[in-house]
């Protein structure tokens, strides 16, 4: 019980504090609000807007409370009461009771608040926002934000009628951190945080940026809701941590939830549902994991969730949290790792949201040249303020520690990189030294990426990196950035411009072939065929290829053939697998009609056929990052756009893989290869059974004819716009 001196209770210029209470202004009502000794004597004070009559509960029963204020102050003098105690009021709404909010002592530890500021309290998201809590003896919720510029906070929702004056927050010191336990309320509330900025006293409502649920958009107020959920994962997490992927098969299916499959009336289906189609779909193809596009609370549709205004939530539009784990546990289950796509990269100017948070630019620089991506007419967070880069170490956290993700691949990193990024001469700042680099932003990446690996061990972080930053993927003890994988945004773009031009001209393009050989091992590579290709005007894959239909087909079925031969772990995005026709549309879902027809099941077929061969032939994927792994056999036969090499695994199993980038059939091609023996092909991408015209070799064994600087060779039949693998079955 708190002893001060105080004006004398019930005149209406009580003193300073009954002012700021009045007046929605007092940045610590805790310390006039609730129980406190005035001199000899002891006052229970309670601020309950619209009140007609208050009672509070003593030893004896309920005792009256006068009346101070007409805004509804209300007092009682009289013995010290053991705490808590209960207020029970009477306004238009009909009759309350409740235990008083204001003799409740303080939560956040001195622990937490240290490490808040110091942007090192990993697991802030079990701090901040609102959580249920058993605190002296009652059940209630505390609510935590961080506000520095604030003069004043409150929670508001339904339960308070949306009144500020109703529960103002207590100030932790010059933290910038405000919090209030509110007992007896429940989980489903929803809520937000009123503020008045001390500068200017204007009054806003934000909602939680570290909310665990949100209301379904257009509505923005946060959701208190509980972790309930019982893991079944414990098999796939122990057998995570000790996985080595870098010489593990990984082929990863790029999914957007809102349009993968919808109902029959167009409307989303839930986590639940999706997790059992997805996860047959995903077994029954191939893939190793899923990539999801973010499902972090977002206001718009159209930003396919990279513009995120709840980092710590799941999307409502799908279904609650717990609805989103038991997914997460459903692929954990049946095999498969689950990846999100996490944007630190910028947010949106919602006034609702984190922009100008407090009044102030806090979570953004204030200067635009810092603080704005024109492009993308969002805010950059600033990483140089302990509490933002605390807020996004948080983030990634959380999403590995109460998910059971498996990965993040994270958005844009040449954004956070560069200051320069997409800006010309004079609306840029360099750092300290003069330079482009955004120093500030490269700590938190490496930060992030040693904290998520120490912390969980055989997790993955992927890095959607389009420049020649060096060692993005190497680790931060030898000055790299950490990154487990990044994206080949260069195979990707050679690759598909290649394939794009008519074949009587590709053998003037040999180079963006070859090309990838020269850095493929600088990093650990992943190779893209991503949303990113099939959205903008870009067109589908399939409507990307020359030719008529069967050639388009035919094209298509050998830019998978060369992903899977070529060094790197695979991504494909959502409707490249069967080959949908149109661009990606995020508001309808995925033509999945066209599989009526054999042109779309041969494709299908062909990449679930993929799959099983990248998965099952070591020597498809235990080299993808060293260059021990691929070996040339000719890249010079430009003449005619004929390409091939050997894939090898550690143990000297390999893979002959050649690719006829022409309509033209090639009978009695003779290519070396390095043992004797029987070779049988194991793929040929113009077979039958993808609808094509089924040329192809029967098993033969190699002729002692030394060729390309190779002991032995084979005499091939090379199917038209087509690719075929091979495989020693007997050696001699």
């Amino acid at each position: 019980m708190q002893e001060r001196a105080s004006a004398v209770i019930g005149v209406p210029d009580d003193g300073e504090d009954l002012l700021a209470i009045r007046g929605a202004r007092h940045h610590d009502p805790l310390a006039w609000l609730g129980q406190h000794r005035v001199g000899q004597q002891v006052v229970q004070r309670a601020f309950l807007p619209g009140a007609l009559r208050a009672e509070v509960q003593t030893s004896a029963g309920w005792a009256a409370m006068e009346l101070v204020h007409g805004d509804g102050i209300f007092v009682h003098w009289g013995e010290a009461l053991p705490l808590p105690y209960r207020v029970r009021w009477e306004d238009c709404r009909g009759t309350h009771e409740r235990y008083d909010p204001y003799v409740f002592g303080p939560v956040l530890g001195d622990l937490e608040i240290y490490l808040f500021g110091e942007g090192r309290l990993y697991e802030a998201y079990r701090h901040l926002g609102a959580h249920r809590r058993h605190h002296e003896g009652v059940d209630g919720v505390l609510f935590a934000v961080w506000a520095p510029n604030a003069e004043r906070v409150s929670v508001v929702g339904d339960f308070n009628g949306w009144d500020g004056r109703a529960h103002p927050m207590r100030a932790r010191g010059v933290s910038g951190l405000w919090e209030l336990f509110i007992p007896e309320l429940g989980v489903g509330e929803i809520y937000k945080f009123e503020m008045r900025h001390r500068a200017s006293g204007a009054v806003f409502v934000k909602t939680d940026p570290y909310a665990h649920a949100f209301e379904l958009r257009p509505s923005t107020a946060a959701r208190i809701v509980e972790n309930n959920h019982v893991w079944a994962d414990q098999e796939w997490m122990a057998a995570r941590a000790g996985r080595d992927w870098q010489h593990a098969p990984m082929n990863l299916y790029e999914v957007h939830l809102g349009s993968w499959q919808r109902d029959a009336a167009g409307r989303f289906l839930s986590y639940e549902v999706l997790a059992e189609r997805l996860t047959a779909y995903c077994k029954d193809m191939g893939y190793t994991h899923i990539e999801l596009m973010p499902v972090m609370e977002h206001p718009l549709d159209e930003s396919w969730g990279y513009q995120v205004s709840g980092y710590f939530a799941p999307t409502s539009r799908f279904g609650a949290p717990d609805d989103f784990r038991a997914f997460v546990d459903h692929f954990h289950q049946a095999g498969i790792g689950v990846l999100l796509d996490w944007v630190p990269g910028h947010f949106p100017k919602d006034d609702w949201g984190l922009a100008r948070f407090d009044g102030t630019a806090l979570y953004e620089h204030a200067d635009p040249r810092e603080g704005e991506h024109s492009d993308w007419g969002t805010y950059i967070f600033n990483f140089g303020r302990n509490e933002v880069r605390g807020f996004l170490l948080a983030n990634a956290c959380y999403w590995a520690d109460s998910f059971h993700i498996d990965g993040l691949r994270v958005d844009a990193v040449a954004s956070l990189l560069y200051r320069d990024y997409s800006r010309q001469e004079g609306e840029w700042i360099p750092n300290q030294y003069g330079g482009r680099e955004n120093l500030e932003a490269i700590d938190f990446l490496r930060e992030m990426n040693v904290v998520l690996n120490a912390r969980h061990p055989g997790i993955l972080t992927i890095a959607e990196e389009s420049t020649a930053w060096p060692m993005v993927s190497r680790p931060t003890y030898v000055g790299g950035l950490g990154f487990s994988m990044k994206w080949n945004m260069g195979w990707m773009n050679d690759t598909l411009a290649y394939l794009a031009q008519d074949p009587v001209y590709r053998r003037f393009h040999q180079n963006d072939l070859t090309f990838s050989q020269l850095y493929a091992y600088s990093e650990n590579f992943i190779l893209p065929l991503s949303h990113d290709e099939v959205v903008h005007g870009k067109r589908s894959l399939l409507d990307k290829m020359p030719g008529d239909a069967w050639q388009r087909f035919a094209n298509l079925r050998l830019l998978f053939s060369y992903q899977f031969a070529h060094p790197g772990k695979k991504l494909n995005f959502m409707g490249n697998e069967f080959g949908q026709g149109a661009e990606w549309d995020c508001g309808r879902a995925l033509d999945w009609d066209l599989l009526r027809w054999d042109w779309h099941q041969g494709i299908q077929r062909l990449n679930r056929d993929l799959a099983r061969l990248y998965r099952d032939i070591p020597a498809l994927h235990a080299q993808d990052f060293q260059s021990e792994g691929f070996s040339w056999v000719d890249c010079h036969d430009a003449d005619q756009s004929v390409l091939s090499f050997l894939r090898w695994d550690r143990d000297g199993g390999f893979v002959l893989a050649v690719f006829n980038f022409t309509p033209v059939p090639r009978h009695d091609y003779r290519l070396g290869v390095p043992v004797a023996g029987r070779y049988r092909e194991i793929f040929n991408s113009d077979a039958g059974a993808y609808h094509g015209g089924d040329v192809g070799n029967v098993p033969q064994p190699a002729q002692s004819q030394a060729w390309m600087g190779l002991p032995y060779s084979l005499a091939l039949v090379l199917p038209p716009l087509g690719a075929i693998y091979l495989q020693l079955t007997e050696a001699s």
